[in-house]
């Protein structure tokens, strides 16, 4: 029997109707591995994600390999979109097990009491990439935890002792000077990519926003030119690449190569909400016009396709249609020739590269390489009037692309995500004097106060009119920047009263003995350890993003205290955002 019929998120729904008896993780399911002497084998994902698809259509769509699971595991199916916790926890253990390395699906086999003892992300339905087959891997698990138990335990116990004593390293307030920003800076555009920008070169490629908005802030600190080259290069090649749907607007999560050309074409909340903030404030660095029409496209994008009746931002899209990665995106020359007139046609196919044999299996990912002067000059037309074709013909492409199979949508509202997306709106709303803006941000705002607050706590998600599991640190600081952005774009003091509110409740329910924050609350339910996730990722850290409203509030109440649990929830990570000033873009910014 499945169990997963009753759940909110989308990604366990996905997998309700599997031949694994699948559990959602709580008690029940903890109690039947005490009970039974079973090991877990814990599946984390993604609605959005292409390789969870895979492993899903391989191995736990298969009977065969489902009756394994189902005889030698209790198997616990977890969304990390809704449980950053356990996905952050169990995360950390595979980055032990895989010599740093980790991804989704996520796949953990753990004691009963769940520690965890061994971890990989997706397995294959037979051996091949190099990579033992799901049921190999499962018969040796199954080997072990009953014939070595003694050695099983052994490795559970180092890798959970690891996990409960990761924490910060001492440090003052004065290691939090402009010196330390100075040195963070060289060493992000250290290996910046100045012929595709970048701030790392190789495959894959993805956007860094938070290390990109911070050396647009060192730009604007020091005036140095190479600062506004590596972000300006950076957004222009990002945005003419296919990770850009030329289309219709919007980011998708990152380039498998290096020219930013294919993507994995999955569409993500947070990364259109950091990106569209990017090149808002790009524009408003530059002047230039380009960074402003990529921050509009994606304000566009998210008002028609990703916002829910109610005023909610639903979390992502998916990568494949018709059973296809990135069908929905991508065209054949014959396609767009046969929705376009002739002259529509010749600049589409010149602006966008399209060709005969394609650029991703056949078909072509749209993109622009070359500037639009140059593809006037060869099809010997005014700049205008290329500008004028592309326009019809990317509105003529759009509604033919709306007629096919569309990727499937994953309609959970978080708060954290809907919090960024907020944050970016609104100030998009009065910098661009955008009354719909506005009024879409005060629609989210109202939204996110009515359906996410509960007294004066958050809810994480949020679907089909039910709200769920407590919110985590991150939950609260995003809402809190986005409610900040909500006030300076109205003026209505109930925004700024209570972004306060969640600011005091934040330092209630979150704060360490040390002054730094952890992921979730005082009252959270009880997990293998209380995580601390210090480092930025695809998304902000939340200690990170709350240290940074938390000195907004200072500035704007004068209230030390903000201030002093801000450089409290910083000084520890000095160091490590001097070595390592990637991973802490938010926290440098």
């Amino acid at each position: 029997m499945n169990h997963l019929k009753d759940s909110t998120s989308p990604y366990l729904l996905q997998h309700a109707n599997n031949p694994v008896d699948w559990y959602p993780w709580g008690d029940e399911a903890l109690r039947k591995a005490r009970e039974e002497d079973k090991p877990i084998l814990l599946s984390i994902g993604y609605s959005a994600c292409h390789w969870c698809h895979v492993m899903a259509h391989e191995s736990f769509e298969d009977p065969a390999t489902a009756a394994i699971m189902n005889r030698d595991f209790v198997a616990i199916k977890v969304d990390r979109e809704e449980r950053p916790d356990l996905d952050d926890i169990y995360m950390q253990a595979t980055l032990m097990f895989n010599h740093g390395n980790g991804g989704w699906p996520m796949t953990v086999f753990l004691m009963p009491d769940g520690r965890p003892f061994h971890a990989g992300t997706y397995f294959p339905k037979s051996d091949r990439y190099g990579m033992p087959s799901f049921q190999r891997v499962m018969a040796a698990v199954t080997d072990a935890y009953r014939l070595r138990r003694e050695q099983v335990e052994e490795i559970a116990g180092q890798v959970t002792h690891n996990l409960v004593h990761q924490g910060l390293v001492g440090g003052t307030d004065d290691a939090l000077n402009p010196q330390l920003l100075e040195a963070a800076y060289r060493g992000i555009v250290r290996d910046f990519d100045s012929e595709n920008g970048g701030l790392t070169k190789g495959r894959p490629r993805f956007p860094q926003p938070m290390g990109l908005d911070f050396v647009l802030h060192t730009w604007k600190a020091t005036r140095d030119p190479h600062a506004l080259e590596v972000v300006t290069l950076s957004l222009r090649k990002m945005a003419q690449g296919g990770m850009y749907d030329q289309i219709g607007g919007g980011f998708h999560r990152y380039s498998v190569d290096e020219r930013w050309l294919v993507p994995h074409f999955e569409k993500m909340l947070y990364d259109n909400a950091q990106l569209s903030r990017l090149y808002l404030h790009t524009w408003q660095a530059t002047g230039d016009a380009f960074f402003r029409q990529i921050a509009v496209e994606i304000y566009d994008y998210i008002l028609r396709e990703m916002t829910a009746p109610e005023g909610g931002f639903y979390s992502t899209t998916d990568a494949d249609s018709e059973g296809e990665e990135g069908r929905f995106f991508t065209w054949t020359p014959e396609e767009i020739q046969a929705v376009l007139t002739r002259e529509e046609a010749s600049a589409a196919l010149a602006y966008w590269d399209v060709t005969r044999t394609g650029n991703f299996e056949g078909r072509n990912v749209l993109n622009v390489p070359r500037d639009q002067v140059v593809v006037a000059a060869e099809l010997n037309i005014p700049v205008e009037v290329l500008q004028e074709r592309i326009a019809s013909a990317r509105a003529k492409l759009y509604a033919a692309r709306e007629g096919r199979v569309h990727p499937a949508r994953d309609e959970k509202i978080l708060t954290a995500w809907n919090g960024m997306m907020l944050a970016s709106l609104a100030e998009a709303a009065r910098v661009l004097n955008r009354e719909d803006y506005k009024g879409a941000a005060i629609r989210n705002a109202q939204f996110l106060l009515t359906a996410m607050l509960h007294e004066d706590r958050l809810w994480r998600s949020h679907k089909d009119g039910k709200s769920a599991i407590n919110g985590y640190l991150e939950d609260y600081a995003a809402l809190i920047d986005g409610l900040i952005e909500v006030y300076q774009t109205t003026f209505e003091p109930a925004y700024f009263t209570q972004a306060i509110a969640l600011a005091e409740a934040a330092l209630t329910h979150f704060r360490a003995e040390d002054g730094a924050f952890y992921d979730t609350s005082d009252d959270h339910e009880a997990l293998l350890t209380r995580p601390r996730n210090f480092q930025d990722n695809a998304t902000p850290s939340g200690n990170n993003l709350m240290a940074k409203v938390l000195l907004k509030l200072a500035a704007y109440t004068g209230d030390v205290r903000y201030e002093d649990a801000a450089r409290a929830a910083l000084r520890g990570l000095a160091s490590a955002m001097q070595e390592y000033p990637l991973a802490f873009g938010e926290a440098l910014g």
